[in-house]
């Protein structure tokens, strides 16, 4: 099973890691200049809960935490 958040269907999304060397201008060097990127992954906060469902069953899923702060579920 994928990690993908049970209310709001978020998953994680891709991006890249920047690897950067060098003196900023700001601090008296030539600036700074991006050397390498990496691809890497950006994943959201998913806790494992139990919740209840309007249905009156209980079930456990992977829910984002942003969801459970807003109210989003009811634990069970």
């Amino acid at each position: 099973m994928s990690r993908i958040c049970f209310i709001t269907g978020k998953g994680p999304t891709k991006g890249n890691r920047t690897f950067r060397r060098g003196v900023a201008k700001k601090a008296g060097g030539i600036g700074t200049h991006v050397t390498k990127r990496t691809r890497r992954a950006f994943r959201p906060n998913l806790q494992k809960i139990r919740i209840k469902l309007p249905s009156g069953q209980i079930k456990r899923v992977w829910v984002t935490v942003k969801a459970i702060k807003a109210g989003l579920v009811t634990k069970a």
